[in-house]
């Protein structure tokens, strides 16, 4: 039977304060830090790994957090999960982006339909209409193919398939499987809009139009930004556009679009990149043969998560270090440090993949919580934030734990020798460096030039970034801030939040404001 329980009632999280803390700049020195790093990691799907050594982690306290693991039910809770139960207990809804790349438990009915079969149907439908513009079967209205795909939404409509997209498009360049070119439209900003349409050709464009519900405000906005330029240049927009909504939406049936690809209820849009929102534009810019190798990278990171060994666990484990670290050694931020350009918005996806889902102050039942929870996700590619915010982790006041990755090898297999050593060899070589020196700083009598050491870090390790790769990435991250929710007793699948500024927003646009919210709508014009 699950119970859910509060971090701070668990008898195995109060013994993580009686564990001695690790000195983290003795331990990452000399041969015992060269010991360590050999221990201290962990396979991962896909060929990646889990390398945790420079954390301030010990066997006793790896002890310790596998207790916490198996008191606060880890394993059973994503177990019931993925087998259909009703875990967002906010909006009383299943959980089910796991299933959009494979079928981890018991087939889940619900809606009068097998949800696995549902999501399998729209990936076909997705892959069809995908191949038939690809090869011209499905044309502008001139009969000439379409080489541009612009995505419309915003949130997770928008941040995830975005930083899935800039991660691949490289790589698939230099495999020749690069098919369309992909922008993308969010901020209800008209120099967003105008900017991207000012430059693709709108003759030779398809636009995908992202909202569930059918009624987001800036999607909307935005979409009829769209059909103005394109009616404007003499063309028929239902001829240019695809909707991806709920079947039970105003889009789902309207003869304004091309086609429509549905999601549901069940798949929050932080979690959707597996599902139609990411899948209809990652199919159109590199075929759906691609899609599927990031669908089965996710499919392969889910299975280990699974494990209730949390040494075969890297998600799991991640996850309990994490709160480990927020909870007991009072961090309150993380820095997601990808030394990969291809993931230059892979951060931003994760800050509201994080922030979003476990940014709460009361636990699943609406009582607040006498503890922490989500922490701070900030981040930019290695080496680009060497030189902008790494002064304050290296010697600033707080402690930042930061989670690396890194890769082997570059997507597109050129490189140039500069000084005895290629480019690659020396992004590899700065991170190397920087996980080093934020363990264990160096000692000087001028105390600007002092670094006290002493700063977590982990790595995930890779040979090259493909789309298996990155599905197994994304999933880690999931499954990751899904345990962290477990763990804060907090519902990690809804967020309102977001909804009181909306809410204000129209009444700005109604006029229906007094007070302060009236002055500021003066001010800005409104």
């Amino acid at each position: 039977m699950i119970t859910w329980n509060n971090l701070d009632t668990l008898a195995s999280y109060k013994e993580l304060f009686n564990l001695e803390k690790v000195d983290l700049k003795e331990a990452m020195s000399g041969e015992n830090g060269a010991e360590r790093v050999k221990k201290y990691s962990i396979p991962m799907a896909e060929g990646l790994s889990y390398n945790f050594a420079a954390k301030q982690v010990d066997d006793k306290l790896l002890e310790a957090l596998a207790k916490l693991a198996e008191e606060a039910q880890l394993t059973e809770k994503f177990e019931a999960l993925y087998n259909g139960e009703v875990i967002n207990t906010g909006e009383k809804r299943r959980v089910l982006h796991h299933l959009t790349r494979g079928q981890l438990g018991n087939a889940v009915e619900a809606d009068g339909a097998d949800k696995r079969d549902f999501y399998t149907e729209q990936q076909r439908k997705i892959a069809a209409f995908a191949e038939k513009v690809h090869a011209g079967e499905i044309t502008n209205a001139a009969g000439e193919k379409f080489t541009t795909v612009v995505q419309i939404g915003i949130g997770g409509s928008d941040l995830g398939p975005r930083a899935m997209y800039l991660a691949l498009e490289n790589w698939a360049k230099k495999k020749g499987l690069f098919k369309m070119e992909a922008k993308f439209i969010s901020n209800v900003d008209p120099d967003d809009a105008a900017a991207v349409l000012a430059s693709i050709d709108v003759a030779h464009s398809v636009f995908i139009l992202v909202s569930k519900s059918g009624t987001t405000l800036e999607t909307l906005t935005n979409e009829s930004f769209v059909k103005d330029a394109l009616a404007n240049a003499g063309l028929d927009p239902s001829k240019h556009m695809v909707a991806v909504t709920s079947e039970t939406s105003p889009l789902a049936k309207s003869d304004d679009y091309l086609a429509a690809f549905f999601m549901d209820d069940y798949i929050g849009g932080r979690y959707s990149s597996t599902s139609a929102v990411g899948g209809a534009v990652l199919s159109l810019a590199f075929g759906p043969e691609v899609f599927a190798q990031f669908l089965d990278g996710a499919a392969a990171a889910d299975k280990t998560a699974a494990d209730k060994d949390i040494r075969k666990n890297p998600a799991m484990l991640d996850a309990l270090i994490g709160v480990y670290e927020r909870n007991v050694l009072g961090y309150p931020s993380t820095a997601v440090l990808p030394y990969s350009q291809a993931l230059s918005r892979f951060p931003a996806h994760l800050q509201q993949l994080d922030m979003e889902s476990n940014g709460k102050s009361v636990n699943r039942f609406g009582e607040p919580v006498e503890y922490v929870t989500g922490p701070l996700i900030f981040g930019e590619p290695g080496t680009n934030g060497q030189h902008s915010f790494y002064q304050l982790l290296h010697q600033g006041t707080d402690i930042v734990p930061l989670q690396f990755i890194g890769f082997r090898k570059n997507q597109m297999d050129t490189d140039v020798v500069i000084q005895g050593s290629t480019s690659q060899q020396k992004l590899c070589a700065n991170v190397a460096a920087q996980i080093m020196a934020f363990a264990c700083g160096k000692a000087d009598d001028n105390r600007n030039k002092n670094f006290e050491g002493g700063r977590p870090s982990s790595i995930i390790i890779g040979d090259q970034l493909t789309p298996g790769a990155l599905g197994a990435l994304l999933a880690h991250f999931e499954n990751k801030v899904m345990f962290q929710g477990f763990l804060w007793n907090v519902n990690s699948f809804d967020q309102e939040g977001v909804q009181l500024g909306k809410v204000l927003a129209k009444r700005v646009l109604a006029h229906e404001t007094d007070g302060a919210l009236k002055v500021y709508s003066d001010l800005l014009d409104i």
